[in-house]
Protein backbone atom coordinates (compact mmCIF):
# COMPACT_ATOMS: atom_id res chain seq x y z
CA UNK A 1 0.00 0.00 0.00
CA UNK A 2 1.38 3.29 -0.82
CA UNK A 3 1.79 6.40 1.30
CA UNK A 4 -1.95 8.00 -0.05
CA UNK A 5 -3.48 5.70 0.23
CA UNK A 6 -2.81 4.76 3.89
CA UNK A 7 -3.30 8.51 4.38
CA UNK A 8 -6.63 7.87 2.99
CA UNK A 9 -7.51 4.62 5.02
CA UNK A 10 -6.17 6.80 8.05
CA UNK A 11 -7.92 9.95 8.02
CA UNK A 12 -11.25 8.13 7.09
CA UNK A 13 -14.47 8.82 8.64
CA UNK A 14 -14.63 5.07 9.92
CA UNK A 15 -10.93 5.27 11.95
CA UNK A 16 -12.33 8.75 13.34
CA UNK A 17 -15.49 6.81 14.70
CA UNK A 18 -13.25 4.13 15.96
CA UNK A 19 -10.93 6.49 17.89
CA UNK A 20 -13.94 8.19 19.33
CA UNK A 21 -15.21 5.18 20.83
CA UNK A 22 -11.82 4.30 21.90
CA UNK A 23 -11.77 7.88 23.86
CA UNK A 24 -15.02 7.63 24.98
CA UNK A 25 -14.00 3.63 26.89
CA UNK A 26 -10.75 5.39 27.87
CA UNK A 27 -12.31 8.52 29.66
CA UNK A 28 -15.13 6.32 31.38
CA UNK A 29 -12.40 3.30 32.46
CA UNK A 30 -9.45 5.28 33.17
CA UNK A 31 -9.20 9.20 32.61
CA UNK A 32 -5.25 9.18 33.29
CA UNK A 33 -2.74 10.75 30.92
CA UNK A 34 -1.23 6.91 30.10
CA UNK A 35 -4.82 6.21 28.61
CA UNK A 36 -6.40 9.37 27.06
CA UNK A 37 -2.84 10.82 25.35
CA UNK A 38 -2.22 8.09 22.95
CA UNK A 39 -6.06 8.61 21.49
CA UNK A 40 -6.12 11.97 21.80
CA UNK A 41 -3.17 12.27 19.61
CA UNK A 42 -4.54 9.49 17.05
CA UNK A 43 -7.44 11.63 16.50
CA UNK A 44 -5.26 14.89 15.90
CA UNK A 45 -3.30 12.44 13.35
CA UNK A 46 -6.56 11.27 12.23
CA UNK A 47 -7.76 14.88 11.18
CA UNK A 48 -4.50 15.76 9.51
CA UNK A 49 -4.30 12.69 7.75
CA UNK A 50 -7.65 13.93 6.00
CA UNK A 51 -6.68 17.20 5.77
CA UNK A 52 -3.68 16.42 3.64
CA UNK A 53 -6.05 13.61 1.79
CA UNK A 54 -8.92 15.85 0.74
CA UNK A 55 -8.42 18.94 -0.33
CA UNK A 56 -11.98 20.13 -0.05
CA UNK A 57 -11.53 20.54 3.61
CA UNK A 58 -8.71 22.62 2.73
CA UNK A 59 -10.14 24.49 -0.10
CA UNK A 60 -13.89 24.85 2.34
CA UNK A 61 -12.74 27.82 5.20
CA UNK A 62 -15.89 26.48 7.30
CA UNK A 63 -15.37 23.06 6.91
CA UNK A 64 -11.67 23.38 7.99
CA UNK A 65 -12.54 25.46 10.47
CA UNK A 66 -15.36 22.80 11.81
CA UNK A 67 -12.92 20.09 11.50
CA UNK A 68 -10.62 22.07 14.08
CA UNK A 69 -13.46 23.13 16.24
CA UNK A 70 -14.09 19.19 16.52
CA UNK A 71 -10.64 18.23 17.15
CA UNK A 72 -10.65 21.28 19.87
CA UNK A 73 -13.71 19.58 21.75
CA UNK A 74 -11.44 16.25 22.00
CA UNK A 75 -8.56 17.70 23.11
CA UNK A 76 -10.79 19.82 25.94
CA UNK A 77 -12.82 17.27 26.89
CA UNK A 78 -9.42 14.82 27.61
CA UNK A 79 -8.04 17.53 29.40
CA UNK A 80 -11.09 18.18 30.87
CA UNK A 81 -10.92 14.95 32.90
CA UNK A 82 -7.28 15.09 33.65
CA UNK A 83 -7.93 18.45 35.59
CA UNK A 84 -11.38 17.63 37.11
CA UNK A 85 -12.73 16.64 40.20
CA UNK A 86 -15.60 14.93 41.09
CA UNK A 87 -16.40 14.13 44.77
CA UNK A 88 -19.08 14.76 47.63
CA UNK A 89 -19.20 15.48 51.41
CA UNK A 90 -21.71 16.39 54.43
CA UNK A 91 -21.95 19.44 56.51
CA UNK A 92 -23.62 19.77 59.86
CA UNK A 93 -25.63 23.21 59.75
CA UNK A 94 -23.81 26.29 60.85
CA UNK A 95 -20.70 24.54 60.40
CA UNK A 96 -18.35 25.55 57.85
CA UNK A 97 -16.47 23.19 54.98
CA UNK A 98 -13.19 22.29 55.87
CA UNK A 99 -12.22 21.02 52.64
CA UNK A 100 -12.46 17.64 53.09
CA UNK A 101 -14.41 14.65 51.22
CA UNK A 102 -16.15 11.74 52.06
CA UNK A 103 -14.73 10.48 48.66
CA UNK A 104 -13.35 12.13 45.35
CA UNK A 105 -11.86 11.26 41.87
CA UNK A 106 -9.26 14.01 40.69
CA UNK A 107 -6.87 14.01 37.66
CA UNK A 108 -3.47 14.12 38.04
CA UNK A 109 -3.63 17.71 36.68
CA UNK A 110 -6.06 19.12 39.32
CA UNK A 111 -5.06 22.17 41.62
CA UNK A 112 -6.73 21.46 44.51
CA UNK A 113 -8.33 24.63 45.76
CA UNK A 114 -10.84 22.92 48.38
CA UNK A 115 -9.18 24.61 51.57
CA UNK A 116 -10.50 27.60 50.26
CA UNK A 117 -13.88 27.05 50.45
CA UNK A 118 -15.11 28.32 53.70
CA UNK A 119 -18.35 28.30 52.93
CA UNK A 120 -21.11 27.15 55.44
CA UNK A 121 -24.60 25.12 55.48
CA UNK A 122 -27.04 27.29 57.06
CA UNK A 123 -29.69 25.22 56.89
CA UNK A 124 -32.80 23.95 54.40
CA UNK A 125 -36.49 23.40 53.11
CA UNK A 126 -37.82 20.77 51.34
CA UNK A 127 -41.47 19.95 50.71
CA UNK A 128 -43.02 16.78 49.89
CA UNK A 129 -46.04 15.94 47.73
CA UNK A 130 -48.44 12.62 48.65
CA UNK A 131 -46.44 9.79 48.60
CA UNK A 132 -43.25 11.48 49.88
CA UNK A 133 -42.63 12.68 46.65
CA UNK A 134 -39.19 15.25 46.75
CA UNK A 135 -39.69 18.70 45.82
CA UNK A 136 -36.64 21.13 44.67
CA UNK A 137 -34.41 21.52 47.81
CA UNK A 138 -33.51 25.34 49.19
CA UNK A 139 -30.61 25.20 50.78
CA UNK A 140 -29.14 28.72 52.16
CA UNK A 141 -25.32 28.95 52.25
CA UNK A 142 -22.85 31.56 53.40
CA UNK A 143 -19.68 32.65 52.93
CA UNK A 144 -16.85 35.64 52.66
CA UNK A 145 -16.76 37.16 49.24
CA UNK A 146 -13.20 38.24 47.80
CA UNK A 147 -14.16 41.52 49.21
CA UNK A 148 -14.13 40.66 52.77
CA UNK A 149 -18.09 41.68 52.47
CA UNK A 150 -20.51 38.45 53.52
CA UNK A 151 -22.76 36.89 50.77
CA UNK A 152 -25.23 34.31 51.04
CA UNK A 153 -27.27 31.98 48.25
CA UNK A 154 -30.33 29.40 47.72
CA UNK A 155 -28.59 26.36 45.97
CA UNK A 156 -30.12 22.85 45.07
CA UNK A 157 -29.38 19.59 43.00
CA UNK A 158 -29.68 21.78 40.00
CA UNK A 159 -28.78 25.14 41.06
CA UNK A 160 -24.71 25.33 42.01
CA UNK A 161 -22.71 27.66 44.19
CA UNK A 162 -20.08 28.92 42.09
CA UNK A 163 -16.60 28.84 44.25
CA UNK A 164 -13.28 29.04 43.23
CA UNK A 165 -13.98 27.32 39.88
CA UNK A 166 -15.77 24.80 41.42
CA UNK A 167 -19.87 24.15 41.63
CA UNK A 168 -21.42 22.55 44.75
CA UNK A 169 -25.02 21.43 44.64
CA UNK A 170 -26.84 19.77 47.25
CA UNK A 171 -27.73 16.27 46.85
CA UNK A 172 -30.68 13.97 47.91
CA UNK A 173 -28.99 12.85 51.10
CA UNK A 174 -30.16 14.61 53.89
CA UNK A 175 -30.81 13.96 57.61
CA UNK A 176 -30.88 14.62 61.29
CA UNK A 177 -27.64 15.50 63.37
CA UNK A 178 -27.52 15.07 67.09
CA UNK A 179 -25.22 17.10 68.44
CA UNK A 180 -23.01 15.93 71.42
CA UNK A 181 -19.94 17.27 73.77
CA UNK A 182 -18.03 14.95 75.47
CA UNK A 183 -15.59 15.71 78.41
CA UNK A 184 -13.10 13.15 79.39
CA UNK A 185 -11.82 12.60 82.53
CA UNK A 186 -8.11 13.52 81.49
CA UNK A 187 -7.70 15.15 77.97
CA UNK A 188 -9.49 17.92 75.62
CA UNK A 189 -13.04 18.03 75.43
CA UNK A 190 -14.98 16.64 72.25
CA UNK A 191 -17.80 18.40 70.72
CA UNK A 192 -19.48 16.68 67.07
CA UNK A 193 -22.24 15.83 65.31
CA UNK A 194 -23.51 12.30 64.20
CA UNK A 195 -24.63 11.87 61.04
CA UNK A 196 -27.71 9.98 61.18
CA UNK A 197 -28.58 7.89 57.99
CA UNK A 198 -30.52 10.12 55.15
CA UNK A 199 -33.95 10.60 55.94
CA UNK A 200 -36.68 9.65 55.39
CA UNK A 201 -35.24 7.17 53.19
CA UNK A 202 -33.90 5.12 56.35
CA UNK A 203 -36.63 6.31 58.37
CA UNK A 204 -36.35 2.94 60.10
CA UNK A 205 -32.16 3.03 60.62
CA UNK A 206 -31.87 6.15 62.52
CA UNK A 207 -28.62 5.34 64.34
CA UNK A 208 -24.80 5.26 64.19
CA UNK A 209 -21.32 5.70 65.86
CA UNK A 210 -19.43 7.97 67.23
CA UNK A 211 -16.11 7.51 67.74
CA UNK A 212 -14.51 9.05 71.51
CA UNK A 213 -10.54 10.48 71.37
CA UNK A 214 -9.65 7.20 73.58
CA UNK A 215 -10.92 4.54 70.38
CA UNK A 216 -14.17 3.61 71.81
CA UNK A 217 -17.18 3.52 69.41
CA UNK A 218 -20.30 5.48 71.33
CA UNK A 219 -23.76 3.94 69.41
CA UNK A 220 -26.64 6.85 69.15
CA UNK A 221 -29.96 6.09 67.95
CA UNK A 222 -32.70 8.75 67.84
CA UNK A 223 -36.12 8.33 68.79
CA UNK A 224 -39.56 10.10 68.03
CA UNK A 225 -43.60 9.29 68.42
CA UNK A 226 -44.17 11.72 65.42
CA UNK A 227 -44.90 11.00 62.13
CA UNK A 228 -42.78 13.15 60.45
CA UNK A 229 -43.57 13.44 57.06
CA UNK A 230 -46.61 11.71 56.49
CA UNK A 231 -46.97 9.45 53.05
CA UNK A 232 -50.45 10.47 52.88
CA UNK A 233 -50.05 14.05 53.03
CA UNK A 234 -48.30 16.92 51.71
CA UNK A 235 -45.64 18.08 53.86
CA UNK A 236 -41.91 19.42 54.41
CA UNK A 237 -39.04 18.17 56.43
CA UNK A 238 -38.51 19.08 59.76
CA UNK A 239 -37.23 18.45 63.18
CA UNK A 240 -39.25 16.56 65.77
CA UNK A 241 -41.01 18.68 68.00
CA UNK A 242 -39.97 16.21 71.03
CA UNK A 243 -37.34 13.33 70.61
CA UNK A 244 -34.91 11.26 72.60
CA UNK A 245 -31.70 9.86 71.58
CA UNK A 246 -30.92 6.09 72.88
CA UNK A 247 -27.31 5.82 73.56
CA UNK A 248 -24.84 3.25 74.42
CA UNK A 249 -21.19 2.45 75.55
CA UNK A 250 -20.57 -0.85 76.24
CA UNK A 251 -22.74 -2.15 78.64
CA UNK A 252 -24.17 1.04 79.48
CA UNK A 253 -27.69 2.24 77.96
CA UNK A 254 -29.36 5.48 78.42
CA UNK A 255 -31.77 7.83 76.93
CA UNK A 256 -31.30 11.36 77.10
CA UNK A 257 -33.12 14.41 75.89
CA UNK A 258 -31.61 17.72 74.55
CA UNK A 259 -29.64 19.54 77.36
CA UNK A 260 -29.33 16.33 79.87
CA UNK A 261 -26.01 15.08 80.63
CA UNK A 262 -24.54 11.98 82.02
CA UNK A 263 -21.73 10.48 83.55
CA UNK A 264 -19.86 7.58 81.55
CA UNK A 265 -16.92 5.52 82.25
CA UNK A 266 -14.02 7.67 81.70
CA UNK A 267 -16.15 11.03 81.27
CA UNK A 268 -19.64 12.69 80.71
CA UNK A 269 -21.65 13.43 77.86
CA UNK A 270 -23.74 16.67 77.31
CA UNK A 271 -26.33 16.28 74.21
CA UNK A 272 -26.30 19.90 72.85
CA UNK A 273 -29.47 19.47 70.78
CA UNK A 274 -30.46 18.03 67.34
CA UNK A 275 -29.54 19.29 63.85
CA UNK A 276 -29.83 18.62 60.61
CA UNK A 277 -26.86 18.01 57.84
CA UNK A 278 -26.94 17.77 54.55
CA UNK A 279 -24.91 16.26 51.45
CA UNK A 280 -23.00 18.21 48.71
CA UNK A 281 -21.78 17.46 45.12
CA UNK A 282 -18.54 19.62 44.06
CA UNK A 283 -17.23 19.06 40.51
CA UNK A 284 -14.61 21.63 39.14
CA UNK A 285 -13.39 21.71 35.58
CA UNK A 286 -11.53 24.47 34.43
CA UNK A 287 -12.15 23.48 30.46
CA UNK A 288 -16.25 23.98 30.33
CA UNK A 289 -16.24 27.93 28.96
CA UNK A 290 -13.74 26.36 26.41
CA UNK A 291 -15.53 23.42 25.72
CA UNK A 292 -19.03 25.72 24.84
CA UNK A 293 -16.86 28.05 23.09
CA UNK A 294 -15.61 25.05 20.71
CA UNK A 295 -18.98 23.72 20.58
CA UNK A 296 -20.78 26.92 19.11
CA UNK A 297 -17.47 27.51 16.90
CA UNK A 298 -18.66 24.04 15.13
CA UNK A 299 -21.90 24.32 15.15
CA UNK A 300 -21.82 27.74 13.35
CA UNK A 301 -18.83 26.81 11.33
CA UNK A 302 -20.89 23.81 10.01
CA UNK A 303 -24.13 26.12 9.65
CA UNK A 304 -21.68 28.26 7.55
CA UNK A 305 -21.43 25.78 5.33
CA UNK A 306 -24.58 24.67 4.87
CA UNK A 307 -25.71 28.16 3.85
CA UNK A 308 -22.85 28.95 1.23
CA UNK A 309 -23.94 25.35 -0.41
CA UNK A 310 -27.48 25.62 -0.28
CA UNK A 311 -26.92 29.58 -2.11
CA UNK A 312 -24.37 28.48 -4.83
CA UNK A 313 -26.01 28.11 -8.02
CA UNK A 314 -26.87 24.96 -9.15
CA UNK A 315 -25.71 23.65 -13.06
CA UNK A 316 -28.91 23.31 -14.71
CA UNK A 317 -30.35 19.72 -15.89
CA UNK A 318 -29.23 18.88 -19.50
CA UNK A 319 -33.12 18.96 -20.57
CA UNK A 320 -33.07 22.46 -19.89
CA UNK A 321 -29.63 23.40 -21.38
CA UNK A 322 -31.63 22.08 -24.70
CA UNK A 323 -34.23 24.37 -24.38
CA UNK A 324 -32.62 27.06 -23.91
CA UNK A 325 -29.97 26.24 -26.83
CA UNK A 326 -32.78 26.17 -29.47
Amino acid sequence: MTMKPLLAHFGSLRTALVLMGLLGAAVLTSPTLPWLAPVVGAMALNLGAALFVHARLRRQLPLLVAHLALLALVVLAAAGRLAALDGRFELTEGVPFDGRLIDGQAGPWHRDRLHRLAFRHEGFEIDYAPGRQRGPTRNTVTWTGGDGRPQSAVIGDHRPLLLEGYRIYTSPNKGFAPVLRWTPAQGEMLLGAVHLPSYPMHELRQSNEWHLPDGRALWVMLETDETLIDPKAPGAFRLPRTHRLVVRLGDERIELVPGAEVALAGGRLHYEGLSTWMGYRITGDPTLPWLLAASLLAALSLAWHYVLKFRAPRPLPVFAKEALDG
